[in-house]
């Protein structure tokens, strides 16, 4: 009896244990969901029109400073921002170039919705680079920079002609910075200059940071245009943008993906640059980004912007739409989410 009372009493135990499994199944293991952005739509950036801003500049010649060229160019730019509803101011001085020539300096600036609590800054250079120093041909004639120079400026006048109609609620601060492509030449044809004498490239926006009003709004952050508007463009995320305004540069990279423009937005990091958005991080604390035109290539681990650069290369012929359309819809469909 013993032994048949063990053998029930193990087969309750049994089924009161299947009973118990029954009552409480296991559950399904959580599925961990990825965290889908969600953005808000823009207005459609015209490609076609950033083109005729960009060949508008291009036809007053190369714009160097101390020119008449650069002059009329300033002017068309100054009343061009007016009458897209910006308010005008320019900031006007002088500064000493590589070869202690004295050069003029008139930084363009544009204000829309001046008086809201939230301002993002936008900026490219408009001037051009006096010397074709990466040429094999009149290496000392001035370039006419469709690209750099011509290309970022198109894209910001055309993100300006479209807030003017859609309303934008932030407010916008919209820079053209001058001289910033006098730096030292090199005749080499080598990439070494642009990190040679680093401090006499940016001469605008350097003097621009150093001479801010006390009263000055800063920007919550900023974006700067460079050499936007070649045929099959990459743009890297380079390390000062990473270092000062990562957060920003990660979040329009991943947008500028979502937008189908994957092609031109690479999520490669390309080293440290001298360019404007340097002195306006390192001197004013406005957390500001590089989208540029920067080069990598896979088999010498060599960085450059292109074979055209600084050379009379830099035309219209190498100006392409799609790549404005690029740059220039993401930073649109940006603002709009900010």
């Amino acid at each position: 009896m013993g032994f048949l009372i063990q053998r029930i009493f193990l087969l309750l135990v049994v089924l009161l244990g299947l009973m118990s499994c029954e009552d409480n199944p296991k559950k399904p293991e959580k599925k961990i969901e990825k965290k889908v952005e969600k953005w808000l739509e823009a207005g459609s950036f015209n490609e076609d029109s950033a083109y005729k801003f960009i060949a508008k500049q291009v036809s007053f010649g190369p714009r160097v400073p101390n020119s008449s060229n650069h002059v009329k160019c300033g002017d068309w730019l100054s009343a061009k921002l007016a009458s897209l509803g910006f308010e005008i101011s320019q900031q006007v001085g002088e500064v000493n170039a590589f070869n202690g020539a004295k050069l003029p300096v008139r930084n363009i600036i544009g204000n829309f919705n001046k008086n809201s609590s939230k301002k993002i800054m936008l900026c490219a250079h408009w001037d051009t680079r006096p010397f074709a120093d990466r040429d094999t041909q009149n290496i000392n004639l001035p370039i006419i920079g469709a690209n750099d120079g011509a290309s970022g400026v198109g894209v910001l006048l055309e993100i300006a002609r479209i807030i003017q109609k859609d309303s934008l609620k932030i407010g916008l601060e919209i820079i053209f910075f001058d001289v910033e492509d006098y730096g030292a030449p090199n005749y080499n044809s080598s990439f070494s200059d642009l990190q040679a004498m680093n401090d006499t490239w940016c001469l605008g926006s350097q003097f621009w940071s150093y001479n801010l009003p006390e009263n000055y709004q800063k920007p919550n952050f900023g974006i700067l245009l460079d050499m936007v508007g070649a045929k099959n463009a990459i743009f890297p995320k380079e390390e000062i943008s990473r270092m000062y305004a990562g957060y920003h540069l990660n979040k329009i990279w991943k947008l500028g993906q979502y937008l189908g423009y994957e092609s031109f937005f690479k999520n490669k990091i390309a080293p440290p640059l001298t360019d404007d958005h340097t002195y306006i991080n390192e001197l004013t604390q406005i957390p500001t980004l590089d989208i540029i035109h920067y080069e990598i290539s896979p088999f010498t681990n060599r960085f450059d912007f292109g074979k055209f650069h600084h050379t009379h290369q830099d035309n219209m012929e190498i100006i392409d739409r799609q790549t404005l359309k690029a740059v220039g819809q993401t930073v649109l469909t940006y603002l709009y989410n900010n």
